[in-house]
């Protein structure tokens, strides 16, 4: 019986939950380790990655095989500004809603954790929507309102640069922090129950946010600046505040961000994951993969069509950005065998690869 013949199944011999503890959704989760082979039950949660409009169907079908139940996808290219920002975002929108009804038997549009159970139930995956900007506001916060209605249901408040709403992390020589604009936004985003992500955020622009936010909030996608050191990672101070706020922090799978080392270098990811959770304790940490879920080979088109999506901030000393082993769709699987492996026991496995970010969607987006 394949994963999603299991679920079906599942879905129609129980509806409760098995455990108990504070995950509520409908569906059981695994209570035994079988490494290499996780239980179709537990619930496995991409916070941010890579879902694109051109994966076909064997590819979805292969991250599906992988347990991966809820990916959060970036809906539009975050870097332009003013009315071309509000357009893309718009597009982004209409492209993804196109994307999934396409695939109906695969994805499930999601608005909200009842979603997750649902895609869950029909063995297929919800997609959530994020724009890793919060420029499609522009100086309108009924936009935040436009924009829930429309289905987002996160969005980081800077992407790389100074925004209306606070600092990015390659803003260079901007210290400032999170704007009066940028504290309205965060106030009107907990309002409306949209998620406040301060992935891309300079780190006095999260700690204006963390003091800020009444709700929890996300770095969905990071690491963790005290294991390896760049611009895109994030202190321990931070990385605690957002788990006093009830918030999750997602460990990132981009290489240049975990290590130096090019090869032989899978043990610099759980490095991470093990410093986040020494840090923020095993309720606030996910997964964020922000990858690609293709196999992935350094050829020269490749290689331009990353130039073409991310210009100068493509270095050639930093490629590849992946990891050997978490290149492809089953990815997730090797990240709950290292895990296992790393002495995590069933429930903490649980946690990190999906029951905290469900909880925070629950708690923020409903």
């Amino acid at each position: 019986m394949d994963r999603r013949d299991f679920v079906k199944a599942a879905s129609a011999s129980t509806l409760t939950v098995v455990g108990g503890g504070p995950w509520t959704s409908t569906v059981p989760f695994r209570h035994e380790v079988r490494l290499g082979i996780p239980d179709p039950r537990a619930l496995i949660v991409d916070a941010m990655g890579e879902l694109r409009p051109e994966y076909d169907a064997p590819l979805i079908g292969e991250m599906l095989a992988s347990g991966i139940d809820s990916i959060t996808v970036t809906i539009c290219d975050p870097k332009p500004v003013g009315a071309e920002a509000l357009e893309l975002a718009v597009d982004g929108l209409l492209t993804y809603d196109r994307f999934v009804a396409e695939n109906p038997e695969l994805l499930l549009a999601a608005t909200s954790v009842a979603d997750i159970d649902r895609a869950r139930l029909s063995g297929r995956m919800s997609v959530f929507y994020l724009c890793q900007n919060s420029e499609q506001f522009g100086d309108d916060l009924d936009r935040v309102d436009m924009f829930h209605r429309l289905g987002l249901r996160s969005a980081q408040i800077t992407y790389n640069e100074r925004n209306r709403a606070g600092v990015g992390c390659r803003a260079e020589g901007d210290d400032g922090g999170l704007t009066a604009f940028g504290r309205e936004l965060v106030e009107r985003m907990n309002d409306v129950g949209m998620l406040v992500d301060l992935s891309h955020a300079n780190m006095s622009t999260m700690r204006d946010v963390i003091a800020h936010t009444s709700e929890p909030v996300i770095i969905s996608h990071t690491a963790c600046d005290a294991v390896y050191p760049h611009l895109r990672n994030t202190t321990d101070e931070n990385l605690r505040g957002v788990a006093q706020t009830g918030g999750v922090v997602g460990m990132c799978q981009l290489r240049p961000f975990l290590t130096a080392k090019k090869q032989t270098n899978l043990h610099a990811y759980f490095d991470h994951i093990d410093h986040a959770v020494q840090v923020c304790g095993i309720e606030h940490v996910c997964i964020g993969s922000d990858r690609d879920h293709r196999v992935i080979t350094m050829t020269p088109e490749y290689v331009a069509e990353l130039r073409r999506e991310e210009g100068s901030q493509v270095t050639d000393s930093e490629l590849p950005y992946f990891i050997d082993e978490l290149n492809g769709p089953r990815r997730m699987e090797v990240v709950w065998d290292g895990l296992v492996r790393r002495g995590y026991a069933a429930r903490d496995v649980e946690r990190i690869m999906g029951e905290n970010v469900y909880r925070v969607y629950r708690e923020v987006i409903g």
